[in-house]
């Protein structure tokens, strides 16, 4: 039977060894040098074996000696596993990994990012990002912690944590003869060549609804549907969270009939508990968006 070693035991036969002597090492431990003897003598009935020689001032047996630097390792990986395990609980140290749709990736998580990098400087953080089905399905999955996206329906398997809503509108060049106006109704848009893309799905149960079967073209890549509504071949609706505002020559227009909008927050999987690190970003990014709806 192997036998269970405790670690002061261990701690008080280093202590000895360093100090030179068991009353110099009870001074160093504040213990009782009768209590630090006793100590010792039942870590060397548990091992079979003495690690003092009898008589001898604090001088190791052959044993002994192999014991000891076995004894320092053990205690230097038992203090280490327990200064990062104290350090992650304490949101001092860990990893994250964490699913956003693009718009919110390239919009929203740069400054978040920083803001919590300051925060809690031990974390280190890994970001994805997809379309709102890569999101779920990485969380669901277990391949990343928690999600930032809008869910479509009701998910048994998720919890869904709202953030804001991001209003949907129209996109389209700026010479096209829509471009000029401030906002459009979805009978306006019965004539035109529409572009649809992943966020489309947000005009079904509308009185838009009946525009999805309208699209010329389908486009799920982000960077191939803006190349596309820049060369002139259409228009789409998009969220103005996703709208590529550094296309100078694309204008987003308002929907205002039917107001559309799509609810994007933080989802994370059913019945299972975050890791310290994953609920310090949980706890900061819903802080944070708390705080700028509050204002």
């Amino acid at each position: 039977m192997v036998a269970e070693l405790k670690i002061t035991p261990l701690r008080y036969v280093l202590a000895v060894v360093d100090h030179g002597g068991f009353h110099a090492a009870s001074r160093y431990l504040h213990r009782t040098q009768p209590a630090l003897s006793m100590a010792i003598r039942e870590l060397e009935n548990r091992l079979g074996e003495a690690l003092f020689e009898k008589g001898a001032k604090a001088t190791l047996t052959p044993y002994g000696s192999y014991c000891v630097p076995r004894f320092r390792e053990l205690i230097n990986q038992h203090d280490r596993l327990s200064r990062e395990l104290q350090a992650r609980a304490a949101k001092e140290a860990g990893q994250l990994d964490m699913a956003v749709v693009p718009s919110v990736a390239s919009r929203l998580m740069p400054k978040l990012l920083s803001e919590f990098v300051s925060r809690y400087p031990g974390i280190k953080v890994g970001l994805h990002d997809g379309n709102a089905d890569f999101v779920r399905e990485q969380v669901i999955s277990g391949q990343v912690d928690i999600g930032i996206t809008s869910l479509w329906g009701l998910e048994e398997e998720l919890l869904f944590h709202p953030l804001f809503h991001d209003e949907v509108g129209v996109v389209c060049r700026d010479d096209h003869p829509l471009a000029d106006r401030q906002t459009l109704t979805w009978q306006a848009l019965e004539t035109e060549s529409l572009i649809g893309n992943g966020t489309s799905r947000l005009l079904q149960g509308t009185a838009a609804e009946s525009l999805l079967e309208m699209h010329a073209l389908y486009i799920s890549n982000m960077i191939s549907l803006t190349a596309t509504l820049v060369a002139g071949m259409g228009i789409t609706t998009l969220p103005r969270l996703a709208f590529p505002q550094e296309y100078e020559r694309l204008r987003f227009i308002e929907l205002a009939e039917p107001r559309v909008s799509r609810e994007v927050g933080l989802i994370r999987r059913k019945g299972a508990s975050l890791s310290p690190a994953a609920q310090a970003m949980d706890d900061f990014i819903s802080e944070r968006f708390a705080e700028e709806s509050a204002l």
